[in-house]
């Protein structure tokens, strides 16, 4: 018996195997298939509950595969998976357009969404029927048939593409390894990061030391690594993934999908993808994306000059460098900043134990929002890495199930993200509560050594935990406005708010205590860590800026007939940002995951658009306590619990009282001093 094909509240991942995911999912399209035909055959007038609500809550079961099998496609793939990967996403894509692209179901969405002013609807209900029918017009239910089936064939090879381009990333990520047998070669790295190295070596069978593409393995090397050219070697891997002319190479895909997305929107009647996506964004144009980019720019690029020219100053007083390249970046900022604050993260680690900062974000969380975590062992996970927690208010109710995935290994692609195996909605007058996961790859505990985070990687699980509380805490009536179901450059800010409490010494002191002593981290410490925030801001800025300029340039549509290469348009949209020399073997575009794999074409730019809201809300926190309960429970009552059930605009205002200034982004960073 396939166990996908039963009803199951927490996933069953002990009981899948690999050759379950296929026919399970086609039979639940199949079911699908069937919610879809009760709707459009339905005899009585078209109305909210019988359409709009029903198509809704249609695909259930689907919906809870599907998001174990990406899942696992990105935390614990291997070759079978991307197979099956390869298979079912253009079946999904087909199942999509099958309904979006369903002429009688589009009419009876049609009919209510015309009567709408007479349904007296709640703001919820008015939210979900506009979704409703922009899902089908802006996926070609207006279209005639011919112009249908090209959609259908966009889709289907926009599906495949962008799960080939993942595939060679991951690829190139696990065939490079830095095999060091001269233990003089590993001179300025830490114990940690040396013993990792061996441990990776040791797993494989070999003497040594091994540096991979993996991000807990990769940062550390280039951060102190004396060994020049071992930097150069190691970069150079890193900037060259999909950019090879080998098997994995990514530029033709990378062309491909631009030109797909590009005819989709025209096909839509949009001028651009840009143009199309952007008008379910609070950013609402490209012209107001570039605005918001080119004025950044402007008042970040003079700091970064002058941050770039100490750098360079820096390494030619110490090691006499002459031009600063990409491979000295990271080595020379980490000596800088040692020297300006007399910090670096090895000072820094020893307070950051994993486990300890599991419980200061619980705490932080309890604090805030009145959650518990219990641990909880009696969970199917899909490795053993995998911890599980229960998640209560404060009289006990259930609020939801937390899954928390840290360590690398092979089949995990990089990065964190938070994900959903079960969104909550309300059915039957019962409020299913969600499941929610976050995925890390932090460094793994050693013989000697417990997992010590670095203060980015505390960063980074406070991050993940903010999305996973917008997903924990959502109290909606709709599965699809429910949790992170919203704007996608509103998204960011539950993540990027919290991880201000990782600069707050109320904050600190619950969590940060020396592994072997338990001496809780100094005053001292902490006042040097909140100085050092805006180390290099204006560099860190400009970075941000190339990202979401570059990721608009291959979206707007201008002179994609023309692009022959990817590395020439790149090279084009970084011109004004660009600090360090270019690197021809080296190109960002062929492994731009985020863009290219993940949801964020046309919206880099929201990981700053989102740092203006989470630094004006910040400074709301700040100037009543960080703890203070009153403003804690405005965020959770207006932004946290409400989903996408309004335009999140007027739900921050509703939190904050007034519309985000930039102002409060540009003094957190000492961009501007009032």
């Amino acid at each position: 018996m396939n166990p996908l094909l039963n009803k199951f509240d927490s996933a069953p991942f002990s009981k899948i195997e690999n050759h379950h995911f296929l026919p399970a999912i086609k039979e639940t399209i199949k079911s699908a298939k069937s919610e879809i035909e009760a709707i459009t055959t339905n005899k009585e007038i078209p109305s909210f509950k019988n359409t709009i609500e029903a198509l809704d809550f249609s695909g259930e079961q689907l919906d809870r595969i599907t998001s174990a099998f990406f899942n696992l496609n990105s935390a614990e793939t291997n070759d079978t998976i991307q197979k099956i990967a390869q298979e079912v996403s253009p079946l999904l894509s087909e199942f999509a357009n099958d309904i979006t692209l369903n002429h009688n179901l589009f009419e009876r969405v049609k009919s209510v969404y015309n009567k709408k002013k007479e349904l007296n609807l709640t703001i919820e209900q008015e939210t979900l029927l506009d979704k409703k029918y922009k899902g089908f017009s802006r996926n070609g239910a207006n279209l005639p048939e011919g112009k249908k089936l090209e959609l259908r064939d966009i889709d289907k090879k926009l599906a495949k593409l962008k799960l080939t381009f993942g595939e060679n990333v991951l690829a190139e990520t696990n065939a490079y390894e830095l095999h060091i047998t001269n233990e003089n070669d590993l001179s300025g790295l830490p114990d940690g990061a040396k013993e990792a190295a061996r441990s990776i070596a040791t797993s494989k069978n070999k003497e040594g030391w091994i540096i991979t593409l993996d991000y807990p393995s990769y940062i550390p090397f280039m951060k102190y690594a004396d060994n020049r050219e071992l930097r150069k070697k190691l970069s150079l891997a890193f900037g060259a993934k999909g950019f090879k002319e080998n098997a994995n190479d990514n530029q033709s895909i990378v062309i491909d999908i631009v030109k797909l997305r590009h005819q989709r929107a025209q096909l839509l009647g949009y001028k651009s993808h840009a143009h199309f996506v952007l008008e379910e964004r609070m950013a609402q144009t490209p012209k107001k994306v570039r605005e918001f980019l080119n004025d950044l720019l402007e008042k970040a690029k003079p700091a970064a000059q002058r941050e770039f020219k100490t750098l360079e100053s820096f390494a030619k007083k110490i090691d006499g460098i002459d031009q600063l390249q990409k491979w000295d970046s990271a080595y020379y900022s980490e000596k800088l900043k040692q020297e300006l604050f007399n910090l670096d993260d090895e000072q820094l680690k020893p307070y950051f134990k994993l486990e300890s900062v599991i419980n200061g974000v619980f705490k932080v969380a309890e604090k805030l929002f009145g959650l518990h975590f219990t641990e909880v062992h009696d969970i199917d996970t899909y490795h053993q890495d995998v911890m599980t927690y229960n998640v209560l208010d404060e009289g006990g109710a259930f609020v939801s199930l937390f899954y928390a995935d840290f360590f690398p290994r092979k089949g995990k692609r990089n990065g964190a993200w938070m994900t959903s195996f079960k969104p909550q909605y309300k059915k039957e007058d019962k409020n299913e509560r969600p499941h929610v996961s976050i995925v890390c790859n932090f460094t793994k505990p050693t013989e000697t050594k417990p997992s010590l985070l670095t203060f980015n990687e505390v960063t980074t699980l406070f991050h993940e935990f903010g999305h996973a509380l917008h997903g924990m805490l959502a109290n909606t009536t709709y599965p699809s406005l429910s949790g992170t179901n919203v704007y996608w450059d509103f998204v960011e800010l539950p993540s990027q708010v919290l991880e201000n409490w990782c600069y707050e010494q109320e904050a600190l002191e619950l969590f940060a205590t020396h592994y072997e002593t338990g001496e809780v981290i100094s005053m001292e410490l902490i006042q040097r860590i909140k100085e050092s925030a805006t180390f290099q801001e204006g560099m860190q800025t400009l970075r941000q800026i190339s990202f979401g300029l570059l990721d608009m340039s291959w979206h707007t549509g201008e002179s994609l007939d023309t692009i022959t290469s990817v590395k020439v348009h790149e090279q084009e949209a970084f011109k004004d940002t660009q600090l360090y020399p270019d690197v021809a073997e080296n190109c960002m575009s062929t492994a731009f995951s985020h863009i290219f794999q993940g949801g964020y074409s046309s919206g880099y730019y929201s990981y700053k658009w989102a740092e203006v809201l989470d630094a004006d809300a910040f400074e709301y926190f700040k100037e009543h306590g960080v703890f203070d309960k009153k403003t804690a429970d405005k965020f959770k009552k207006h932004v946290l619990s409400q989903g996408g059930t309004e335009n999140p605009m007027t739900l921050y205002k509703r939190f904050r009282g007034q519309e985000p200034k930039p102002e409060a982004l540009l003094r957190r960073a000492g961009l501007i001093t009032k």
